[in-house]
């Protein structure tokens, strides 16, 4: 039945989500992901065909769904990363993916190394329009609003627990705002 495997499937992936979250590629269990997901160890071969691939997949789909959530409007940087903060904040295994990503397989991943140079040609066309500051650079400047909304999620233990007493909207109140300082000059 085609709703039962793709419900099957769903239940792997979603399970994997945490699983990677958690314990990065070489420590997940293919077992822990079968248990989690009430399903059997088999399927997750069978769909994935071995634990490297599910991660990609689990990857794949957690960066296309950030892609197509929080799309780029160059002439609202301090927007976008208020956008991209919220997504973070939505979705805390995003970032913990995104670093076992970065320790383990430190490849680019097709999608979003295409969809960062459409945003770095999309900001070079915005500051060639006026509308974005043209002394930093479209790429340096897009990687300074990225980096500036993951800000909380990129954070130490320590410094965390420091400004854990501040508010989600304080937080992305600081973001926006130092993007937008960022941004003035």
């Amino acid at each position: 039945m085609p709703g039962d495997a793709e419900a099957t499937r769903r239940k792997l992936m979603d399970a994997a989500v945490e699983e990677f979250a958690t314990y990065g590629i070489a420590g997940a269990r293919v077992d822990r992901i079968a248990e989690t997901a009430k399903c059997n160890k088999a399927l997750i071969y069978h769909y994935f065909g071995n634990k490297d691939s599910l991660f990609e997949a689990v990857f794949n789909e957690v960066c296309g769904d950030t892609v197509r959530e929080v799309p780029l409007d160059p002439a609202d940087l301090a927007g976008y990363a208020g956008k991209i903060f919220d997504r973070y904040e939505a979705h805390p295994e995003m970032a913990r993916l995104a670093t076992w990503h970065r320790l383990e397989r430190a490849t680019p991943l097709p999608l979003v190394l295409d969809k960062t140079k459409t945003k770095i040609a999309r900001i070079t066309a915005a500051q060639r329009d006026g509308l974005v500051r043209a002394d930093i650079g479209a790429a340096d400047l897009l990687g300074l609003v990225v980096h500036l909304a993951a800000l909380w999620t990129a954070t130490t233990p320590e410094f965390g627990s420091l400004v854990a007493r501040h508010s989600r909207a304080h937080r992305r109140k600081v973001v926006t705002d130092a993007v937008g300082a960022l941004l003035a000059g």
